[in-house]
Formats: structure tokens, sequence, C-alpha cells
């Protein structure tokens, strides 16, 4: 049921050579979403270099609203001894080469070969009124469709290095409820010798070859200044994120290293702990927590060596922490042997006997050490010797974790309230409202280890994660008169363990938490159909949606019995539907709505979908409406065509200045010359 045809330009940081290529891609299938880099790691500003100074940028949960990511910066360095350098004409002691957490050389140290997002399916084509209004229409291009893909999504990544190391990177992405909140990264570095763009093999064995992520996380952006403003500024480059690592759980090996927003000097009103609005000078109160999110890896697999790849326990065999600001953030160069000497010892520094956060311990995390950046995680694999052609196979998850939506608002509400009783987790009460809210948001790094156990859990299945049915592959929002007509494809239908279809709707913006409104199938009493009519609607409000099928719960490898469902994102809609009713009779049926309008009343008139909105109703279906003042300048020409009653202004005049107080005069005039004429009142 295609409605119309559209192509979409994609815009891309493109060079002349497509081996001399950096571009980005996105996986945002699940509830956890991230953006990815064909130059092999996700550097700072990388994605947006020159153009957008967030530094705040990737994995973003719960991505369904804005302001969630918890990245500030990546790298990945690999690092040899006694290499022979055929391009610099000598041995090095230590050879590294680099990508991030600043530097990007994509034409000698990290040289993008291959980059393309695999997808199990398309995703679905969602139309709003006709026109494509889908939430992945500009994040989830598709490069190749394979049945068969374990994941929902995978990014395949490939790219030669300056150190004759070639690193192939799949991203795997699932959308399934108890699988959504992580990313695998299965990393296979290879020594084929090639050093340039050029292809230039200069061939040998590589001693010791380390390979050093590095995470600088920042889990505070609603709360800092890439959103809301309501903490300190530094947080936002992890001034004061905690880092810390563990070993084991359970007597079992748990190699994770997690980090979380602490303990702030600046934030006057008691614990920073989860970042709860205090309120500022233009954003009120209302105690939300704004970084309440645990994000950090865990180590799946290493292998022994090139000749043996069972997973060695004891990698990764670097877990240090280093200073975000520090002189080798900066300036990396393959060519620099005293710098590359003090990197090569960072790779190699191996677990030390206190992690970053148990030497903050209870202090500020903001006042440790004398730097003004914060701390990041280092993570080093190795040494390995690899002789030409050897490979070794490292695995890893990435995962973020904490209180649910509802939570960071309830719990902020009584933390700002100061009102008990303050119940803990444990059911216990806690003497203060820091000690409560505290003791909710650390809860969050149960949560994470629970994702990691999880990821776990679907690498030693061989990536078998049981799938919810898809999604259907069509999905049409139309608005109309008395109700918003909604219509999906049934094929979704054939898969194993189909049940049935839930539909989902949100008032004024897509970013809030959406109701179920609708159950068909399963045990809703209600017979599987294609399409829903909602009528529970207002006019002059702005409605969102989404629809997903589920299946009979045969399935769920962590709660049997549950059903599994597909994403959200799918087809979750990014324009809005509008109730709209039948055109006039007669002019003089006209009505504007609100007269007259008040900004201060702004929340119960059209509040957030349209907080500047004046709604012209009953008006003829097919009209030119022209507003002046009550001097007679025009501000504002509507040309209503859609044969509806109903059309609206925002208030913005067509030079994109908002209107003063003050008597404005709307004419309307039909195709045949009839005219009539209202005067509305606007308060500001």
């Amino acid at each position: 049921m295609k409605i119309r045809t559209f192509t979409i330009v994609l815009l891309s940081i493109l060079f002349i050579s497509p081996n001399f290529a950096q571009t980005s891609k996105w996986l945002s299938v699940g509830n956890l979403h991230s953006w990815y880099s064909s130059s092999g790691c996700e550097i700072e500003l990388g994605r947006t270099p020159g153009v957008l100074s967030n530094q705040q940028d990737g994995l973003r949960w719960p991505a369904l609203y804005t302001n969630q990511d918890c990245q500030a910066a990546k790298a990945l360095w690999i690092g040899a001894v006694n290499y022979n350098d055929a391009k610099a004409g000598k041995v090095f002691n230590y050879k590294v080469v680099h990508m991030g957490p600043r530097v990007q050389n994509i034409k000698s140290e990290f040289i993008p070969q291959e980059f393309k997002l695999i997808g199990k399916f398309k995703h679905p084509d969602v139309y709003v009124d006709g026109i494509p209004a889908g939430k992945l229409d500009f994040l989830d291009y598709v490069d190749e469709i394979d049945p068969d893909l374990p994941s929902d999504r995978m990014i395949l990544n490939v790219t030669n290095t300056g150190i004759g190391i070639t690193m192939t990177r799949k991203i795997y992405a699932f959308s399934q409820q108890n699988h959504d909140n992580y990313f695998i990264y299965d990393y296979v570095f290879k020594n084929t010798g090639i050093v340039d763009l050029e292809g230039t093999v200069n061939q040998q064995t590589i001693e010791e070859a380390m390979f050093y992520f590095q995470y600088r996380y920042a889990p505070s952006k609603e709360g800092g200044p890439y959103g809301f403003q309501w903490l300190p500024q530094n947080t936002s480059w992890g001034r004061s994120t905690m880092n810390d690592v563990v070993y084991e759980k359970d007597g079992q090996p748990f190699r994770a290293q997690f980090s979380w927003l602490g303990s702030h000097s600046q934030f006057s009103e008691g614990s920073i702990i989860g970042g709860p609005n205090r309120g500022t000078d233009v954003y009120e109160a209302d105690g939300r927590l704004g970084a309440a999110q645990f994000v950090g890896t865990i180590t799946l697999h290493a292998d022994t060596s090139p000749s043996d790849n069972t997973d060695d326990p004891g990698q990764p065999m670097t877990t240090d922490y280093y200073d975000s600001d520090g002189p080798l953030t900066y300036n990396n160069d393959q060519f620099n042997a005293v710098m590359m000497a003090d990197e090569y010892a960072t790779m190699t520094a191996g677990r030390p006997e206190q992690s970053h956060a148990d030497k903050v311990g209870a202090g500020f995390a903001d006042q440790f050490g004398a730097t003004g950046g914060g701390y990041s995680q280092g993570q080093g694999f190795g040494p390995y010797t690899l002789a030409p052609g050897d490979s070794v196979h490292i695995v890893l998850a990435e995962g973020v974790a904490g209180l649910n939506r509802d939570s960071v608002y309830t719990i902020g509400a009584r933390w700002l309230a100061d009102t008990g009783p303050f119940i803990k987790p444990d059911g216990s009460t806690a003497g203060n409202r820091d000690d409560y809210k505290d003791a909710w948001v650390m809860t969050g790094k149960d949560s994470l280890f629970k994702t990691f156990e999880r990821a776990l859990l679907a690498y030693n299945s061989g990536l078998q994660v049981p799938a919810p049915p898809p999604p259907p592959d069509e999905f049409v929002i139309t608005s109309g008169g008395g109700k918003i007509n909604l219509k999906w494809s049934n094929n979704a239908e054939s898969s194993e363990g189909f049940s049935g279809y839930n539909v989902y709707r949100a008032i004024h913006v897509p970013d809030t938490t959406f109701e179920l409104i609708y159950t068909c199938g399963g045990n809703s009493g209600n017979p599987v159909v294609n399409e829903y009519d909602d009528t529970d609607l207002l006019r002059g409000f702005d409605y969102y949606y989404y629809v997903t099928s589920f299946d009979d719960g045969s399935k769920n490898d962590i709660n049997p019995g549950v059903s599994l469902e597909s994403s959200k994102f799918y087809t979750l809609t990014n324009s809005p539907a509008t109730l709209k009713r039948p055109p006039g009779k007669t002019l003089a049926d006209i009505r504007v709505v609100p007269n007259p309008f008040n900004i201060r009343a702004k929340e119960i008139q059209f509040g957030a979908s349209g907080s500047n909105r004046i709604k012209f109703l009953d008006i003829p279906g097919e009209c030119t409406i022209k507003i002046y003042t009550e001097r007679g300048d025009l501000v504002e020409t509507i040309e209503h065509t859609d044969g509806s009653g109903d059309d609206s202004w925002n208030s913005i005049t067509s030079s994109r200045q908002t209107v003063v107080s003050g008597v404005y005069i709307a004419t309307f005039i039909t195709p045949q010359g009839e005219q009539a004429i209202r005067k509305f009142i606007i308060i500001r």
C-alpha cells in the first residue's frame, strides 16, 4: 500500500578514493542507539567534525527520550615492539598506531576498507498523511539484507593499519526486549602486512602486539550543558565520572569495566548521584534524574594466542584508568618514538590494585587528580606475537542500564519534595532524601551486570537470541474527521509463534512515554486485524503512534511465557497525526480557538503539542487564510487545501518572527471568492 515514492539523499563525508573515506552509520533498532565510524573507532566529535561541538554523542539509552547520550570519546591503539618500519626506514623499539581519542588519520594509521550495515530485514515504510514519517528513515540505511543474520542489524567494518594489522569489526544489535540495551563487538586482528592507502605490504612478525581500547564516558547529558543545564558544565566531559572494574562474579570470570556519575563539589543541593534536576534560571525544577545510567563493557572472549583460540581469563591484561586530558590523548603520531614508548607503557600497565572508583572513594570525583578532564577507562589485550597470516579474536559487549523512565521522575520528585517515607530498594527506610535517591540510582550497577550476563548468554549461544515476530513492514496513519486511522501490513503473521499486535500512542511529542491503546490477538479477546480507528482524541493536539507484533511467549529466553515484541523504533512515527473534522457547512461556522490566546494558559489550550498554536475550525475544505495585524499589516498566508475543516497557525510570521500581543484579523477566502473575517486576540 505505497502512498508516495521519495528519494532520500544521504550526505556523507566522502573523498575521491573509496578507500579514502570516513563515514558513520547508526545502530538504532533497540533501546540503545549509537553511531559507528568507518575508521574503526568513534573518536571525540568524530561524527560531525567541525559542525557540531556536542561532546556527548552516542550510546543513547533509553533511546526513546532526548539527551540520553553517555559517550564522550573512544580510542583504539594497536602497538608492538621491535617494529621494522619501512615508511620511516628504521626499527622502532615501540610502534603504536592510533584512532582516537582525538586524532584520526585515515590515510596512514587506520585506513577504512569496508563499511556497511547489514539487516535481517529493511526498516518498515511508515507514513503519516502520505508523507514518510518513520523514526528510522534517517538512521537505518541498510546496505544489504541477510535473512539469516543472527541479530537484527550488524555493521561490518574492515580497516588496514599502519602497523600491518588488518582489523575486521562486526557489531551486532538486537531489538528483542531482553537484549536491546547492549551491542556485541567481534574483532579479528590479522597480520596482513598492509600498511598504507596504496596497499603496500611490509611483512614481518608482529612482536608483543597490544590492542588497547579507551572509553571516555559522561552519562549526564540530560542535565548537563548539552541538555537542560541543571548540572555543572564539566560533567559533560566526564569530570566527575567514576570508573570501576570487576574480574569475577559468583566465583566465575566476569571481566567488566563500568562508569557512572560520581559526586561533585559544585552541586550545592546535596548528593549529585543520579543528576537530580534542582532547577535553573531557565528550567523549572522537577527533581528528574538526568544521569541515572550505568555504562560499560564486558569481555566475552579473548584468544589465548594466535594458535590457541580458547578464552584467556587473564585478558584484558590492562584495566587501568588514565587522565582524559593527559598529554597522551593529543597529537598522537606513529613516528614519534618517545611518545610511542610512553603509549606502549600505558597499554601494558596491567591491573592496578585499586580502581579509579576505589581511589576516589567517598570523595568528590571532580577533585580527584590534577586534571580538568576527568578519567577514562583503559582496556589492553595482549601481548600477542603474530607471524604473517596469524590473527587473534577478541569479543566485547558494551551496554547501558539503570532506572526506568518512570522511576527517574518518581524518585526524583520525592527527592525534590524532601517528603518521606524514603523507602529504599531493600525495603528499609532511608534517613534522608539523598540516601534514598542514591540507593535507588546505585541499583543501576546490578541492572548493568544483568545486561552483561545476557550478553554472555547471547555470545555463548552462538548469537542465537530468540527473535520476536518481525514488525509490520508498512504502517500508514491517516488523520481524519472524528478519528485517526491506522493500517499495517500482515507480513508478521506467518512467523513462528505469532500471536497479535499492540498499538501505542503518545500525545504532544514523540519522545515521551507511550500508552498502550489497543491489542488484537493474544489474550485480548479481539481477533487479529490490520486496522484500528483511534477516536479518543481532541482537536488541536498532536498524536504519535507505533505498532508492534508479539508472539505467544514460548521462545522467551529470560522470562518464559512473556511475549516477545518487535521494537517500537521500527514503526515509531516522528511526524504528528491530528484529529480533523469535515469542512464547515457555511462561512458562518468558522471559529478561532482559543480566543483570546494567552501564553500563560498554554497548558490548558493545546499544551506541548502547540504552545503557540491557534486553530481555525469549521473552515471550508479549500480556502486561503490571510492573517493581518489590527492596522492591516499582512503577517502570514496559509493555503488550506486538504479538504478538512481544520487548520492552524503557530503565531509565527512569514518572516519567522513570533507575533506580539494585540488584536489580529483573519480572512478566509474560498476559490469561488466568498470571504469571511474573524478577529482574535493574542496575549503574550
